[in-house]
Order: structure tokens, then C-alpha cells, then sequence
């Protein structure tokens, strides 16, 4: 087997596959369980993966997790001060079930959101702002907008209703062989062809105006995914072994697993994987990952630069920017660290702001940003795919026991998304392995649990 060159070997040197020639004996119902599972990046989702491997194939299963970095992949905190702030994922929805049973196995707490006022500003001026008094708010949207904010809503209800049938076929234990396949399942054709569309069309074709559109919908979709509305619309075998090859230090080493899953991006930039003696050769991947880089900086916002109000007038704490805005950043927002739920300025008045941009700010755009600072520290990220639907999804299956997660991400990229990627590879390499073709990629699977229910 042909060894890696050195600017390949960091940490993972090489995914190899040798064909043994031994054959299992007849299978009736549960093949003895593998030996050994191999999972490829520490992420949420590669650690989400181990637990429901556990889960599925018992406490006598060896499972390895390999990671180049520090556990938590795409979720770090940046510190000021000697405080922590949130630099990657952060935001737990109340429906993302995964995370919440995390949260509470582990005994974990949250931070309540500090709240605060959202304004939406296209670089010249504010084109929306959020007021203190709801009944406020509910007219401003009204006059803006019409009834639109509420059209969406109810939109985006009815897609989470569907959405949220994944925790009922995953908790019956069915799993998917394709993203196509676990989106169809979901919401039938309708999901596929939002998956295939951007959300610009899908919402245009559902009657939304251009302008609430850009104002509303866009900021949103910048801070979340540092793109405006051209994302998609739902943002008895012979026995293979595996044989990674990693180093640690200069310390090149070796090990076998009946099973491998790949948790992290199959991008050369973001993971150095290769896959070596496969055949068929392995498909590769050229999905480009959007570059954000989150700044923290500590200091007195120029309010000017958003709105002709003086400073002690301006009581926003999070300012959005449209598509269309020519300013330098996606967003900008007071924050707390992570011990705190409640920030506080210094004595100054200064507050530790979050900011989401494309590029490294210069100095001339900190200064541009701020009356006055004393801190700046920047983390950058291949955050998320870039979305230029349609797309086709990537392989979950790789190979006979090889799986790759981050395919989910050209659905959407969240934590929420990971852990239920790894939750249906967990139960997807385990139903392979035991042969039970009846619980994968099954047909109207709603209808069919709605029944027995």
C-alpha cells in the first residue's frame, strides 16, 4: 500500500482498504457485532456518531475517534480578557431534539439569549427597527410588509412540522441510504424541489415580494450562513477491513476497523484525507466551503455608521445587513460570554461585539466600526458549504462499511443537522451490517408509523 506524502500526514495520514479473503458464516438474525469502529473528526457530529454506535452495537465495541484539531470541530470559543465567547455554532432551537438531550445527559446548562434589539441596515440607513413594545413591532411589519412576516411564518411552521418527523422514524430506528431518500421521506417531492431550488425562487414562487425579501429574509440567511437568499430552499459478504493510518507527533501509526465514518468535510483544505486502494476509486468531493471569519472586539460602536443618531440614542444590540448593503460585514452584535447570560459594558460603556464578515477587517473598517476599542481577536472558518443549488447531495454510503456524515450539509449545516446525520449513519451501519434491508430507505414511512400509532 503506497504511503502518503508528508503534507498529507496531519494527523490522517490514509484511509486503505484490504480485502481479506475470509468469508461470515450464515447469518439468521444478529451478525457478532464488530470489533472494532473508526470515526474521522471530533465534531458534534463525529462524537454525536460514537454515542449512538454505542447505543446500537453495545459497550464491547471498540470505538476510536480521530481528530487533527481540537474537539469541537466547527464549535470553539475565542477568548477577551480572560472571558469565552461563542465564536461557532451557539444557538440551540427548542426543537433540535438532539442537542437537547445532550445538553441534559450531560448534565449541561444553557445560556438564556440575552435578547436585545435587531435593526436591518443596507449600508446607507436602517430599512427596519426592532422596538421595544411588540404591538410596535406587529404594526411596523404590517405597514412594511402586509401580512408577509405572518405568510412566513406560517410557512416556516408547516416545513418544521414535516422536518420534525426525522425524531419519529429515527426512534423506530429506520435509516437512509441518501440524503435524497431522508428529505423525500420527510416532505415527498415538495422538500426535493427545495433542495434543488434557491430560497429566493421557492419564496418568490410562493408570492413573497423582492423587497420583503431582501429586507427580512436575507439578513437572516447572512448571519446563519454568510449567504443571502441564493442557498437552497431547505437549507453474507466477504469481510472488509479498513486500515487507517494516522500520525501523532512524528509518530507515524496503524489500526484496523470493520468500520469507518467520516465526520468531517471531505475538502483537502479542511480534512487531508486520502483514500488509497479502493475499486472503484472513492468519489471525491469538490464542495467549496464558505470563509468566515468571526471578530470579537471590545470597544464603543460608531453608531454613525448605521444611522445619523447619536450614540446614547441608539439602543440596538444585534444590526443585520441586506444582499445588496455595501458594508463590510454580514453582522454585528453585542454578546455575553459563556458563563454569562446577561452582558455588561465596562465602565466606558464598551461591550464585547460579535462580528460576522467575509474578509479580515483592517484597521480602517475596525475604526470605521468603533469610536474606540481595546481588544480585537479574529477565528477563521470554512464555516458552511456554499450554497449553489441544484446540487447534487454527496454518498453516505462510500463504501460497504464506509460512511460519510457532512453530506447532510448540502441540506443545511447546523449542529441540529449533524447530530441527526450521525444518529441515521449510526443506525444505517448498523442495520448494513446485520443485514436488515426492512428498516432502510423504507416508503411512506409517515403513513406507516401513523398507523401503528
Amino acid at each position: 500500500m503506497r504511503r502518503a506524502s508528508r503534507e498529507l500526514v496531519s494527523p490522517l495520514l490514509v484511509l486503505g482498504l484490504l480485502l481479506c479473503s475470509c468469508v461470515c458464516p450464515g447469518i439468521t438474525e444478529l451478525r457478532a457485532p464488530p470489533d472494532k469502529i473508526a470515526i474521522i473528526g471530533a465534531g458534534i457530529g463525529g462524537t454525536s456518531a460514537a454515542y449512538y454506535l454505542r447505543q446500537k452495537f453495545g459497550k464491547d465495541v471498540k470505538i476510536d475517534v480521530f481528530e487533527r484539531g481540537q474537539v469541537g470541530g466547527r464549535l470553539a470559543t475565542m477568548t477577551v480578557q480572560g472571558q469565552e465567547y461563542e465564536a461557532g455554532g451557539s444557538v440551540i432551537h427548542p426543537l433540535n431534539l438532539h442537542m437537547k438531550r445532550f445538553v441534559k445527559d450531560l448534565g449541561l446548562s444553557t445560556v438564556q439569549s440575552s435578547g436585545g434589539l435587531v435593526g436591518v441596515s443596507n449600508g446607507e440607513t436602517l430599512v427596519f427597527e426592532e422596538s421595544s413594545w411588540f404591538i410596535i413591532n406587529i404594526i411596523k411589519l404590517i405597514w412594511q410588509y402586509g401580512f408577509q412576516p405572518l405568510r412566513l411564518h406560517m410557512w416556516v411552521e408547516d416545513i418544521l412540522d414535516k422536518f420534525m418527523r426525522i425524531y419519529r422514524y429515527q426512534s423506530h430506528d429506520y435509516a437512509f441510504s441518501s440524503i435524497e431518500n431522508l428529505l423525500h421521506s420527510l416532505g415527498g417531492d415538495d422538500f426535493l424541489g427545495m433542495f434543488n431550488r434557491t430560497l429566493l425562487e421557492t419564496l418568490q414562487k410562493a408570492g413573497f415580494s423582492e423587497k420583503f425579501l431582501n429586507e427580512m429574509v436575507a439578513p437572516i440567511n447572512r448571519v446563519n450562513y454568510g449567504q443571502g437568499t441564493d442557498l437552497n430552499g431547505f437549507v453474507g459478504n466477504p469481510t472488509k477491513m479498513y486500515e487507517i493510518v494516522y500520525q501523532t507527533g512524528s509518530d507515524t501509526h496503524s489500526n484496523f476497523y470493520d468500520i469507518v465514518l467520516v465526520a468531517t468535510p471531505l475538502n483537502q483544505k479542511m480534512s487531508n484525507i486520502t483514500f488509497l486502494n479502493f475499486d472503484p476509486p472513492i468519489e471525491e468531493f469538490h464542495q467549496y466551503y464558505q470563509h468566515i471569519v468571526t471578530t470579537l472586539i471590545k470597544g464603543k460602536l460608531n453608531s454613525t455608521t448605521f444611522t445619523s443618531r447619536a450614540l446614547e440614542k441608539f439602543d440596538l444590540s444585534t444590526i443585520l445587513t441586506t444582499d445588496n448593503s455595501d458594508l463590510f460585514i454580514n453582522s454585528i452584535g453585542i454578546v455575553s460570554s459563556v458563563k454569562n447570560d446577561n452582558p455588561q459594558p465596562s465602565a466606558d460603556g464598551a461591550y464585547v461585539w460579535k462580528i460576522f464578515s467575509h474578509e479580515t477587517l483592517t484597521k480602517e473598517q475596525i475604526l470605521k466600526l468603533f469610536l474606540s476599542h481595546e481588544y480585537v481577536t479574529k477565528q477563521q472558518w470554512l464555516a458552511y458549504p456554499h450554497y449553489k443549488p441544484p446540487e447534487k447531495s454527496p454518498s453516505i454510503i462510500l463504501h460497504d462499511q464506509l460512511y460519510y456524515l457532512n453530506g447532510i450539509e448540502s441540506a443545511a449545516s447546523a449542529m441540529e443537522m449533524s447530530a441527526i446525520a450521525a444518529h441515521n449513519a449510526a443506525l444505517l451501519a448498523y442495520h448494513r451490517w446485520n443485514g436488515h434491508t426492512d428498516m432502510i430507505d423504507q416508503e411512506d414511512l409517515y403513513e406507516k408509523l401513523k398507523t401503528e400509532l
